[in-house]
This record gives C-alpha cells, sequence and structure tokens, in this order.
C-alpha cells in the first residue's frame, strides 16, 4: 500500500490536511513577524485572507475549482445564503425573546453611530467567511473523505472549540455551557453545508446569528463586545438562564436553540433545487 497515494493515484486525504496547515503556517508565521517589526495588530481581516489565499493555493495544487469547496455561485447559492441567514437571525431572537418575556432582561436604545455600525457588521462578516472557510472548507471536506461525515463533525467541532477556549469570559459555569454551545454549534454548521454541499448556508448562519446578537441586541459574541443597536441589562439571575457578558451561546435557552436547530437541519431532507 502506498502510504502516499490511493489506488487511483490521488495524494491521500490525511496528506492535504497536512499541507493545508504547511500553507495556513507559511502565510501566518511570516506575517506575525512583520506585524511585530512594524508594530501593527493582526487583525481578522488579514486574518480572514491569510484562510482564503490558504484555500486557493490548496484548491490550486488539487487542481480543483473552488466552488468544489464553496458551491457554484449561482440563485441557489444566493437562496441558501439567504435561508442560513434567516436561520441565524431566529437563532438568537428566540432566546432573546425567552428572556425578555420571561422579565430577565431588559433593553435600551443605544446611541446611532453609522461608522461603528458599518464596522461591526464588516467585521461580523469576515468572522463568519473566515471561520466557515476554515472549519467547513478544505479541511472539513478532506477529513470527510477520509474520515466520514462523522469523524469530520466530531474532529472539526473539537478544532472549532479549541480556538474559542481562550475567549473573554470563558470561565466558571460559564465555561462549561459555553463550550457545550460551541461544540453543538459546530455540528450543526456542519450539517447546513452537508446538506446543501455549499458554503453559503452555513457563512449566512454564522454571519447572522453573530450580528443578531452582537450587533443588534448586544450581548457578547463569544465573550467579544463590539459597537450595538441595543444595550441589554440584566436583571439578578444566574449566569446559565442569561449567558451574561459572554452571550446567549453560554445561557441554556441559546443552548436549546441550538440542539432545535441541529435536529431540524438533520431530518431536513432537501429538494435538488437547493443542493448547489
Amino acid at each position: 500500500m502506498n502510504a502516499f497515494k490511493n489506488k487511483k493515484g490521488q495524494i491521500r486525504n490525511v496528506w492535504w490536511i497536512i499541507i493545508f496547515f504547511l500553507v495556513l503556517a507559511s502565510l501566518t508565521i511570516p506575517m506575525v513577524f512583520i506585524s511585530q517589526a512594524y508594530e501593527w495588530d493582526i487583525t481578522m481581516y488579514h486574518q480572514v485572507i491569510i484562510v482564503l489565499v490558504t484555500t486557493l493555493i490548496c484548491q490550486f495544487f488539487r487542481k480543483k475549482p473552488v466552488s468544489e469547496l464553496t458551491g457554484e455561485f449561482n440563485k441557489v447559492w444566493l437562496e441558501n445564503l439567504l435561508r442560513g441567514m434567516g436561520i441565524g437571525a431566529a437563532l438568537m431572537l428566540l432566546p432573546a425573546l425567552i428572556l425578555s418575556i420571561s422579565g430577565q432582561l431588559n433593553w435600551n436604545f443605544y446611541k446611532w453611530d453609522w461608522n461603528s455600525f458599518i464596522t461591526t457588521t464588516a467585521l461580523t462578516l469576515c468572522v463568519a467567511v473566515a471561520e466557515e472557510f476554515l472549519f467547513r472548507g478544505f479541511l472539513f471536506q478532506r477529513t470527510k473523505d477520509w474520515l466520514g461525515i462523522w469523524g469530520a463533525q466530531l474532529l472539526l467541532a473539537a478544532y472549532f472549540l479549541l480556538t474559542h477556549m481562550n475567549n473573554p469570559g470563558m470561565t466558571g459555569n460559564i465555561k462549561l455551557l459555553a463550550s457545550v454551545n460551541i461544540f453543538i454549534a459546530s455540528i450543526m454548521f456542519g450539517f447546513a453545508y452537508l446538506k446543501t454541499k455549499s458554503l453559503a448556508m452555513p457563512i449566512g448562519l454564522h454571519f447572522m446569528s453573530n450580528w443578531v446578537q452582537g450587533t443588534v441586541l448586544g450581548f457578547g459574541v463569544s465573550g467579544h463586545n463590539e459597537y450595538s443597536l441595543l444595550k441589554p441589562t440584566f436583571q439578578p439571575a444566574p449566569e446559565w438562564l442569561t449567558g451574561s457578558d459572554f452571550g446567549l451561546e453560554a445561557s441554556l435557552p441559546g443552548l436549546a436553540c441550538v440542539i432545535i436547530t441541529v435536529v431540524l437541519l438533520y431530518k431536513w431532507k432537501p429538494s435538488s433545487k437547493d443542493i448547489v
């Protein structure tokens, strides 16, 4: 048996995974040194470029089009993007509504700042694109072909959680609930890709859930706080109920909504027109 190539003469998926990380490192490490030398921060805008370029390079080496990973950019792709955005909005509006109706919080309008609104929205979009290309793109799809669907789902969910473990507020009781939520959310994004064979739905779902949670409702997003249209004021309540400063991802209502979404996506049988 050839350790490097399969029976079809193709490089084995495990080696493509290694190549992906080598390319990622070859782009990231020099940028770290350059940023230190010139005293500027590596922002999310830089990170999304690194992930996209890494993906392009690996697909070039495989002699495959980028659309193999993303799905064809057409009407169906846009429909799945919008469908994902709708799911993402509901995913955060529902637990927020539950907390509001139960008297756990109140909202106040924050002062309007157009520049902050645009900047935060752009940042949120970059996070969604970077993370979905990293966790549901080349790496996920090569792992799926190597270990199967559940092997890829569980391994990438663990990796997704690992990258969030040092986020602000990941302490005490919050840490356990947030960890479970983030792990299951990764599986949710994975099913959004698997059902549509496209990154459109997971990108839309990821972007809108973060945007509604943070930019609109004013909750933390995985412990990070940016400009928002509303500011929630919490009533005295357990952290596991509200998620506190970490966000709805660390709340019981938030976790329940994520689990329900995973089940619905798992059971969803898309028609051929919904698959790119």
